[in-house]
């Protein structure tokens, strides 16, 4: 696969991250919190809690057009656009920036439940399939959301350099393999093209039909079904069960969490206790591909059984593992939904790009809407704020997927999905690395702590 060096890459940096923290850390502190060894005394977050009122004036204006731009966009590429939503809101609208994450979620959750609603009332473009990939969600889900919980661990530690240069270096290698991706796909579809032009010309059938190559073809399905009858059959309820009993286990975890003291006994126990669940379900589900492709390969069935046309094997469901960890901690981090990298992943693992899109959309529902019940719980964000922000992405979910499949439609190209997600990521690895600078530049002329926190004493 071509991105496992830059995964890999990506890991050993992240490491090295966490291994620094050991190293500049002082264990041997007799009230038994850590201290970084970088300066004398601890920094802690200087940022007060900032909610602007909600008036009408040129920062809500641009934040809305932006707003839904970046969510219209996301949902379509199936990034989320947390990295857009943040410096917007912190920039524009004036909110701080752990109010500023918390607003995001909403606007990711919004813009995701709006666009899974579309989707699940449109035809999978090739197969007598549903849209959404089941087996795929099942299986990054679970690691997803016990990333998100480690990247929300690892942001109270890490400074925020650090975690401004991980952004840079992720957003810029998945935008770059994505545009990349994008215009493989654009010369694969200038070819078909070109040969249904030649076919339109030779070979017409006595009907005037054409034989075309259906697989970049998004939404003319091989029989007419009413809406109802697509919603239906898109709608797989065991597996949706199965998701919702996931989600569950995390938002309770992270309930009674949020009531036990930071580093206690309990505290770790059911930060832990995260691991098995996650690891359960992505095993069940693992086991089912592994066998299901042992089964099929004894038989000389070449068919894939989802969506993804990667042989399931023992190494390749271990790098999915760790992809779903990676982006839920790069969402943890950033305040995104975790699709920056499940996006970029569906495709270079075979997924055509609107099944792509819709399933990682419809994962990023489940791990957004976990992080702003939780963020609810702790009020962490103005609920009028949030309530105006989620009904524009709502709005701006569901008409980005509507144009964006109209023009797929007209112009014969499904790329168009893969350079929107390009485009996106890129747009997030510029304004994230602008703030980033911006903010560490200011933090070094003000003297503050640029060094390791301490997660128990920093809480």
């Amino acid at each position: 696969m071509a991105t496992r060096g830059f995964v890999l890459s990506l890991l050993c940096c992240f490491l090295a991250a966490v291994l620094s923290v050991f190293l500049f850390t002082d264990w041997n502190d007799t009230n038994g919190d850590w201290n970084s060894s970088l300066l004398h005394t601890p920094y802690g977050s200087s940022s007060e809690k900032v909610w602007p009122e909600l008036e009408l004036s040129w920062r809500l204006i641009l934040a809305t057009v932006i707003g839904f731009l970046g969510s219209a966009c996301g949902t379509v590429g199936g990034v989320g656009g947390g990295g857009i939503f943040v410096p917007m809101l912190t920039l524009f609208v004036g909110f701080d920036t752990k109010s500023a994450a918390a607003l995001s979620k909403c606007m990711i959750m919004g813009a995701s439940a709006s666009s899974v609603w579309y989707n699940l009332r449109v035809p999978h473009p090739t197969k007598e399939v549903p849209i959404l990939d089941y087996d795929l969600a099942l299986l990054f889900q679970p690691m997803l959301m016990l990333g998100i919980t480690v990247g929300v661990a690892l942001s109270v530690v890490f400074p925020y350099w650090l975690i401004t240069v991980l952004i840079i270096i992720l957003f810029l290698g998945t935008s770059s393999r994505s545009f990349c991706k994008g215009i493989e796909m654009w010369k694969e579809e200038t070819l078909l093209k070109k040969e249904m032009i030649r076919l339109q010309e030779a070979i017409a059938n006595s009907r005037g039909e054409l034989l075309i190559d259906s697989e970049y073809d998004p939404l003319v399905p091989r029989e007419e079904k009413s809406g109802m009858q697509i919603l239906c059959f898109n709608l797989r309820w065991k597996m949706i069960c199965v998701l919702l009993i996931v989600w569950i286990a995390f938002l309770l975890i992270q309930i009674i969490k949020n009531d036990v003291p930071v580093c206690s006994t309990w505290y770790w126990a059911l930060f832990c206790l995260q691991i098995p669940v996650a690891c359960g379900v992505f095993g069940y589900e693992a086991v089912k591909l592994y066998r299901e492709h042992r089964k099929r390969m004894s038989t000389g069935n070449t068919e894939a059984i989802c969506e993804a046309s990667i042989q399931w094997t023992a190494t390749n469901l271990a790098f999915c593992a760790l992809c779903g960890i990676l982006g839920g901690t790069v969402g943890g981090l950033l305040g995104s939904g975790g699709g920056f990298i499940l996006g970029p992943l569906l495709l270079e693992i075979g997924v055509i790009p609107q099944v792509a899109s819709a399933t990682a959309t419809f994962v990023m529902m489940f791990s957004s809407s976990l992080s702003v019940v939780e963020f609810y719980l702790l009020k962490r964000f103005p609920i009028p704020y949030a309530l105006y922000l989620m009904a524009v992405s709502v709005l701006a979910g569901f008409w980005g997927q509507f144009l964006i499949r109209k023009l797929i439609t007209i112009l014969k190209r499904a790329s168009i999905i893969v350079f929107i997600l390009s485009g996106v990521i890129f747009a997030s690895a510029l304004t994230m690395g602008v703030v980033g600078i911006e903010k560490t530049i200011q933090m070094i002329h003000n003297h503050e702590f640029v060094g390791f926190l301490s997660f128990c004493s920093s809480q």
